[in-house]
């Protein structure tokens, strides 16, 4: 049998750049994302490495018996699925003060450290936490991946390149989402398996890992409820209830769901210029493939006129911006932005010097004068802070629509940027 296809992860290079000059590195990100293959691979080529894997009930044992010995290794340790024996942090914060190597440790983790219950003291100034995503387009394709760095960077007419891609495709790449063992299988039943399974886990394990839910089935109907509004804005009060939960019930859940890296908050932006902005963040599923099958949308039923294309390619294209600021080198944040006059932005990338780049994304392969009306409204108040605005749509041909404003084929969001480094 042949072995599974591995694909390049820009967190690969990132880690290893860390190792070499930090004591602990972490590698956080959801089930089923990579962690424990990319940690494996590092390992093995890291000499006097040793791995421990936590979801194997005798190492865990191990580690509950004798937390100080589990964790003494004279070269690299790997400790897999680390939430599973938070008791072995403090060990592992006085075995690196003690001898503050860089490359001590690599651990994993399926929920964000410093959110855990019970968490002792999490090594403060001794880590550096790698947040892995699903797969990227660019890291399924072998493409740059680099449209957050390159419009920050290059000038606009840099960044006029054609796509083959239409909406069909978009749609197609949307619902298969960045889970390698999803992208391995088949279209269709194979792939929807997948989903549900990694839906049961996810709820039975993963979340009660962490925290005491009282009714699973009321996480699951979150989860249907959240994708159904999947890139909108989180009305807590609205969303319980659709849920039937009290308020803060849900927002307990949602913020597990987001320590698990299932959900991603968006939050809203503002400045001095433009008062009228909420404060509302939006939220997008991490997996646009996950929300897609929650939804029961498939390709067939996408091209019904009534079907949520839009919502599902907005919340596909957030999650690729993202995933980007995960490993871009100029020093950039991710809002929305609406007001209370129903002017909205998709998509808001503030670079620390205070310039601003803004998005919108169309389900539609043609644009209208109409389509830039929020990035006009940005330009305006912002002035000179106004670096660019882009409608990326579904259509192949990028255009221009006046000054500092453009429409880009979507699949930009991968292509540009120069040569992709492992």
């Amino acid at each position: 049998m042949s072995e599974p296809t591995l694909f390049p992860r820009r967190a690969q290079a990132m880690t290893r750049e860390a190792l070499a000059d930090t004591r602990v590195v972490v590698l956080n990100g959801a089930r089923q994302v990579g962690k424990s293959t990319l940690a494996g691979l590092i390992a093995r080529h890291t000499e006097h490495a040793r791995q421990l894997y936590l979801d194997d009930p005798a190492v865990l044992a191990a580690a509950e018996a004798d937390p100080v010995a589990f964790v003494r290794h004279d070269g690299l340790l790997l400790i897999d699925e680390i939430q599973r024996a938070p008791q072995l942090l403090l060990p592992i914060k006085h075995e690196v003060d003690d001898d503050p190597r860089p490359g001590r440790y690599l651990l994993t983790g399926s929920a964000r450290l410093l959110g855990l219950r019970d968490l002792p003291d999490a090594l403060p100034g001794r880590t550096e936490t790698i947040e892995l995503w699903p797969l990227s387009q660019g890291e399924i394709d072998d493409a740059p991946d680099g449209f957050v760095d390159h419009v920050f960077t290059h000038d606009l007419d840099a960044s006029m390149r054609a796509s083959p891609l239409r909406k069909p495709d978009y749609v197609e790449r949307a619902l298969r989402g960045g889970y390698p063992e999803a992208i391995r299988r088949d279209p269709g039943r194979r792939r929807n398996r997948f989903f549900d399974s990694y839906l049961t886990d996810l709820i039975t394990r993963d979340v009660r890992q962490i925290s005491d839910i009282e009714r699973p089935a009321e996480m699951r109907r979150l989860l249907s409820v959240i994708a159904a509004r999947m890139a909108g804005l989180a009305v807590v009060q609205s969303i319980a209830g659709d849920v039937g939960l009290p308020r803060m019930t849900l927002s307990r859940y949602l913020d597990l769901l987001e320590l698990v890296f299932v959900i991603k908050r968006v939050p809203a932006w503002s400045s001095n210029l433009t008062r009228r902005a909420i404060s509302t963040p939006k939220l997008i599923i991490t997996d646009s493939g996950l929300g897609g099958r929650l939804i029961g949308m498939s390709p067939e039923r996408a091209r019904d006129v009534t079907a949520p294309v839009g919502p599902l390619l907005e919340n596909f294209a957030i999650g690729e911006i993202a995933r980007q600021l995960s490993w871009a080198d100029e020093p950039v944040q991710l809002f929305h932005y609406r007001d209370r006059d129903q002017v909205e932005v998709d998509v808001v990338l503030e670079h620390a010097s205070g310039e601003v780049v803004a998005i919108e994304i169309k389900a539609a392969e043609s644009v209208r004068s109409d389509d830039f009306r929020g990035l006009r409204h940005l330009s305006d108040r912002l002035g000179s802070r106004f670096r660019a605005g882009f409608v990326l749509y579904t259509g192949r041909e990028p255009l221009p629509f006046g000054e500092k404003l453009r429409a880009l084929p979507m699949a930009s969001l991968w292509t540009l940027g120069g040569t992709r480094e492992d």
